[in-house]
């Protein structure tokens, strides 16, 4: 029945969208009403981005926005993100901790995701839309046994979604997912399954927002490679989903490559935690240095995402980057101070390399003190030398488009 289901609903969605597609031409122009910018067009106009990360994708069942313990995102803080430098806002997002058992989405939480969407509205900002985690149900489950179940929930909610914010203009873009999961340990083959079934989450996701109408007919989309992960999305994503509007795609990787530097808290069995990362930067006789993933790796990641795409038409958001900072170092003052600067130029370089390569950069900001550079409870910069080299980054950086 539910396979059933699943062929009736696509049959009726491409009915849909060939309808939309027989529109006069009055009725086409008063639709792209600031939509006119394709996804290449689009992306030019975004200097730098930030993630509001840790609050609005906290499962309801987690305590919602202020359940991992960062305040209620305030239009103050918005403002400040806008005058520190950023013209654009990734908002992850939860829904189906807000749903009910008929999967229809709480109107409370559509209107309190629509107040911080409107919060960048109001400060002539671009706001990326998604669904983030959600407990796993998409992230964890490109699956056979899976496919129709998540294809259901992936329409049933992007259908609301889509339907609440489709008078928005351009500056809102929808992402269908975050760092989607396939298993790629077992082999290539069981991969490209994996693959195959992720593109129909996503073409689930294209098709519902294009049937809803109105400018949602020409908003820019995005969609995410395997685990968001660079290599894996060059090994196994091949082409792009199919759109009936062209050029308005928009690929998404993220990067916290390496791992080591990047986010590794403790060492482990398979390697050490890294303090230390760029080769001007190393401690010397330390052990803690970079031993992999450095420029050269980092510019050979980026130039993957640049030939497989931006070179075809397609840019590339890198929706998550950033390094954890290493509060355990405080005590030794030296060792701290070497620490924070080669974090800053990390995420320097990786800016500013990221726009060079058509990669446009959103960073990574928790709200705590590792990765956050803004104190939300007080609305102040926490971390100004990391603010400074995101700005300048973004400023060396220039789109190959």
């Amino acid at each position: 029945m539910k396979k059933l289901y699943v062929q009736i609903y696509c049959v009726l969605v491409a009915f849909t969208i060939g309808i939309v597609g027989c529109t006069s031409s009055t009725k086409k122009e008063k639709d792209m009403e600031g939509m006119e910018s394709d996804a290449m067009e689009l992306a030019a106009k975004i200097r730098i981005g930030w993630n509001l990360g840790n609050s609005l994708e906290v499962p309801l069942n987690d305590g919602g926005e202020t359940g991992w313990g960062n305040p209620v995102t305030t239009k103050a803080l918005i403002d400040l993100v806008k005058a520190s430098g950023f013209n654009a806002v990734r908002i992850p997002c939860a829904w189906d901790g807000y749903a009910d058992s008929t999967k229809v989405i709480s109107p409370e939480w559509l209107a309190r995701v629509q107040e911080v969407v409107d919060y960048c509205m109001a400060n002539d900002m671009y706001a990326i839309l998604n669904i983030h985690w959600d407990g796993g149900w998409l992230e964890n489950n490109s699956t056979i046994d899976k496919l129709e179940e998540v294809n259901e929930l992936q329409c049933d909610y992007w259908m609301q979604i889509a339907n609440h914010f489709k008078n928005y203009d351009e500056r809102l873009l929808f992402a269908g997912c975050n760092e989607p999961n396939i298993d790629r340990y077992h082999g290539d083959e069981i991969a490209r399954i994996g693959m195959a079934i992720l593109k129909t989450y996503e073409q689930s996701f294209i098709n519902v927002v294009r049937a809803t109408g109105g400018r949602n007919k020409y908003r820019n989309l995005i969609v995410q490679g395997p685990h968001a992960d660079i290599e894996c999305t060059e090994k196994y994503y091949g082409l792009m989903p199919k759109d009936i509007v062209p050029n308005r795609l928009i690929m998404e990787v993220h990067c916290y490559t390496p791992w080591n530097f990047c986010g590794m808290k403790q060492d482990e069995s398979w390697g050490k935690s890294y303090y230390f990362w760029g080769k001007a930067f190393h401690k010397e006789g330390s052990d803690r240095n970079s031993q992999w993933g450095e420029e050269e790796d980092i510019l050979r990641l980026f130039d993957k995402m640049k030939t497989m795409f931006v070179d075809k038409g397609v840019p590339v958001i890198l929706g998550e980057y950033g390094v954890m900072r290493r509060q355990e170092l405080e005590e030794d003052k030296e060792h701290y101070m070497q620490h924070l600067q080669s974090r800053a130029y990390y995420i320097e370089f990786v800016t500013r390399e990221a726009k060079n390569y058509g990669m446009v950069p959103f960073y990574w900001d928790n709200g705590y003190l590792d990765f956050g550079i803004f104190d939300r409870k007080q609305n102040t910069v926490s971390d100004t030398l990391v603010l400074k080299a995101l700005m300048l980054g973004s400023e060396q950086g220039n789109y190959p488009f």
